[in-house]
């Protein structure tokens, strides 16, 4: 059905009998899956929690979409117009986002912690139906930078750039070039940036490319998902060289783990949520929650992510007296002003920031897990060897 149809359609429908619909458009197959399924049971999990100590009782609608915007689009129809949602939250991806996103602000429908630390969705001002809790891409790369050349002793040039060829590796290479710009970085042509293509795990040209590059990188930064970066730092480490290899959240903590197993040594991820460990409030009430609505479930980053997100999102939906509208979530959401759910730290949203948190938190695999890195580690890295040969 056009978009055009859609906005026909009343945009206050409200939840019948207490219950509230949520939607969900997410990787629930294809390479991506491990990341959709992990937010939503997150979110299912939370939302159990919150039916509980509410009135209301909250239903999760979850469609898939592979990672591919082109399912996204039919999936965002029949979520609004169909399924008659209230909200949609935590969608996985920036390219799916992109194509879901002018079809939520047309509709009216809040468009809540999407997986995803793209631009696109941190506009200023910012768009009244979009909210977000996690970093950015922009400040996950800028930490990551900062890491390398601060705590590190890089020179910006020695930093390489891996994304995937699409919306969410552009948001990630535009977030990194910033980074090395504001860390000195003058020489860009001198700063190699391969790709792949989504859905693929075609990265041989990317390291052929690498490998015979005029300087070898001493750490790359990597925007993409779990299973081609996997392959690319095998490739990269059974080649002879052993740079520092960064990756953004959005990659997959606990599957790129898998997929890597003993190449996986060293590899950092940056995480826009603690450790699922951590003895904070909110993360003890996570692994709770877990325990009691998903017993046989792996406590992970991104299910941890999903749990946050919709703490935030049923901590507005608090402050509704009678029926939840499309309209009355966004309303709720843009007046909750400062508040607190156990992170060690205050959140807010303002009619001029829709972005609850700005925090990294880096991490290293050791042994097969990953546990919290203090950049200042980075000093003791042994510089990049090219094989049968020398680096810088």
């Amino acid at each position: 059905m056009p978009i055009a149809r859609l906005h026909a359609q009343e945009s206050d429908i409200v939840a019948q009998g207490q219950i509230v619909k949520i939607g969900m458009s997410t990787a629930l197959s294809g390479p991506a899956a491990d990341l959709g399924i992990n937010v939503r049971q997150g979110v299912e999990v939370a939302l159990k929690q919150a039916s509980e100590k509410s009135n209301r009782q909250f239903e999760l609608v979850a469609l898939d979409d592979g990672y591919e915007p082109a399912r996204t689009i039919p999936n965002m129809r029949e979520l609004i117009n169909d399924k008659q949602v209230t909200a949609i939250i935590g969608n996985v991806g920036t390219p799916t986002s992109v194509v879901a996103l002018p079809i939520a602000k047309q509709q009216n429908v809040c468009f809540f912690g999407a997986y995803t630390g793209a631009g696109v969705l941190r506009r200023t001002p910012p768009d009244r139906q979009v909210f977000n809790y996690r970093a950015s891409y922009a400040q996950e790369t800028a930490a990551m930078v900062h890491g390398l050349v601060q705590q590190g002793g890089m020179a910006p040039t020695n930093i390489a750039i891996f994304t995937q060829r699409d919306s969410y590796g552009d948001a990630g290479y535009s977030g990194a070039m910033d980074a090395l710009r504001s860390e000195g970085l003058t020489e860009t042509d001198r700063v190699i940036h391969e790709r792949y293509d989504r859905n693929s795990l075609c990265v041989e040209d990317a390291v052929s490319r690498i490998l015979l590059a005029d300087h070898v990188p001493k750490a790359i930064i990597m925007v993409g998902a779990y299973a081609p970066c996997a392959k690319f730092i095998r490739l990269v480490r059974e080649s002879g060289i052993n740079p520092v290899f960064l990756n953004v959240s959005f990659v997959g903590t606990e599957p790129l783990i898998k997929a890597l197993g003993a190449f996986g040594e060293g590899v950092i991820i940056t995480q826009v949520v603690p450790h699922p460990m951590a003895d904070l409030p909110v993360v003890n009430a996570y692994r709770k929650a877990m325990l009691q609505y998903a017993p046989d479930a792996s406590l992970n980053f991104g299910s941890l992510e999903g749990y946050i997100a919709t703490v935030i999102f049923s901590h507005a939906l608090d402050r509704i007296e009678g029926s939840v509208t499309r309209e009355n979530i966004i309303v709720a959401l843009g007046q909750l002003g400062t508040f607190d759910i156990g992170l060690d730290e205050q959140m807010s949203f303002s009619q001029m920031d829709h972005q609850a948190s700005d925090r990294v938190w880096p991490t290293v695999i050791r042994q097969q897990k990953a546990l919290p890195l203090d950049w200042s580690q980075l000093r003791d890295r042994v510089e990049p060897v090219r094989l049968g040969g020398a680096g810088e």
